[in-house]
């Protein structure tokens, strides 16, 4: 694959078995173009802004692609389908969601699309994996760290770390081998 851009994009499930979905997803953003390059822990967190629903398990990965964002929206929007996600109830349990977070520095504001995440900032579900792998990121429109932003947010919902990526099988360890 040429050399492409960094992103960031935040998975969750809170659906069936939660790891094996996370895991599941990170192999499919691989076979999708997206190659991962670093991954969070696994975090356990109570559902934020959603009706009354099961806790969710989150991880953030660090990847590269050559996908325009658009198209790396379609990509995730498409694994998301193959693994069951059905949105009939806004914010509703899920199977698989995938959220770009950041797209290189890129500050995007289309209908269907938004780069950086505009809910981001006030999500510790997102922030903490995200600053286990990428601290110092700095989010292009407000220039404050990753960690910063989790410093300053205002959510305080539980968020507790299950375990690292290597506690778990060779295909999600934390740093991917370059293909």
């Amino acid at each position: 694959m040429p050399v492409g851009r960094l992103v960031y994009i935040a998975l969750g499930s809170n659906v069936g078995d939660r790891a094996a979905m996370l895991t599941n997803g990170i192999e499919a953003l691989n076979a999708a173009g997206v190659r991962v390059l670093r991954q969070s822990s696994f975090y356990e967190s109570e559902p934020v802004d959603a009706p009354p629903q099961s806790w969710f398990l989150n991880a953030v990965v660090e990847a590269e692609t050559s996908l325009m964002p658009l198209q790396l929206l379609r990509a995730l929007m498409r694994i998301e389908r193959e693994f069951g996600r059905r949105r009939t109830i806004p914010r509703g349990p899920r199977t698989l969601d995938l959220d770009i977070l950041f797209y290189g520095s890129s500050v995007i504001r289309a209908k269907d699309l938004e780069i950086p995440h505009p809910r981001m900032k006030g999500r510790r579900f997102v922030l903490v994996p995200l600053a286990e792998i990428a601290p110092s990121l700095r989010h292009p429109v407000s220039h404050k760290t990753v960690s910063q932003l989790l410093a300053e947010t205002s959510d305080t919902s539980q968020v507790k770390r299950l375990r690292a990526p290597s506690e778990r099988n060779e295909l999600t360890c934390r740093r991917f081998p370059s293909l």
